[in-house]
Parts: C-alpha cells; structure tokens; sequence
C-alpha cells in the first residue's frame, strides 16, 4: 500500500522551523569566526571522518582534516582569520532532515584586503540539530 502524502499544513510548518534552525548554525559560525573561536566555528560541522571539504582544486574528508585547513590558512602565525560576513542565504530544503544552502561570504582582513567568494552545502539533521555534511567553497579571483 503505497504512503499516503503528508498535508501541505503539515509541511508548511515544519520547513520554516528547520530552515531557521539552519540559518541559526550559519549565523553562529559567523559570530564563532568574528570571535576567533574555530572550535566553535566547527561545530557547525559533522564531526565525522564522512565530512567532505572542497575549496579550489582541493578536497578534504574528514572533519580533522577540515579543521586542519581553516587553522592552517586562518590561525596559523603570519595569517589571520579577519572579519565573516555570510550572505544572499537560500535554503532549499530536500526533505525532513535535509537541505542544500547557497550563499556568499566576504572576509574583511586586518590588512584591508576583503577575499570573498561563492558556498554551497549539504546539511543533515542530526539527534543533536543540524550540521554541515558537506561544504564546497569558491574563492573570487
């Protein structure tokens, strides 16, 4: 016997809570970042070696790995992590426990120099709330 289709209300109401819940995520990285607080920043990710990363020509798997990256480019000695701005958000939600995200993120450096550049993410629903499954990052030139 096939399912029968949930009610339109029923959907409705549940996809504005998730979608929030999602932006919440985003919205604490950027403040973790501002902080310089990259541990708070991860949390955002899946802690799972099934975590993917893809920035440029490279990918990472692995949420240590990914952690490594952002210490390396950002929080190691001669670089630093600057001022995140995330923006123009679209949440499109694949299903219950699912959503794709599109957005745009803009760093304002110490320096004056302002890298900035495209995102897209997979996010899954997790016992313990939303969480980045995977992130693939571009870079204006």
């Amino acid at each position: 016997m096939p399912a029968l289709p949930r009610s339109p209300q029923k959907q409705e109401r549940a996809l504005p809570s998730s979608e929030a819940a999602i932006e919440t995520v985003l919205r604490t990285q950027q403040e973790a970042w501002n902080r310089h607080d990259l541990d708070a920043f991860m949390a955002g990710y899946w802690n799972s070696p099934d975590l993917t990363f893809f920035s440029g020509a490279n990918e990472r798997n692995g949420w240590l790995a990914t952690l490594d990256r952002y210490r390396a480019t950002y929080a190691s000695p001669g670089h630093e992590m600057g001022k995140l701005d995330f923006s123009a958000l679209r949440i499109e939600m694949l299903g219950t426990d699912a959503a794709f995200v599109r957005g745009s993120w803009h760093l304002t450096m110490p320096d004056g120099k302002t890298p900035h550049g495209l995102f897209t993410l997979v996010f899954r629903k997790f016992p313990e709330g939303w969480r980045i499954v995977h992130d693939h990052t571009s870079a204006a030139e």
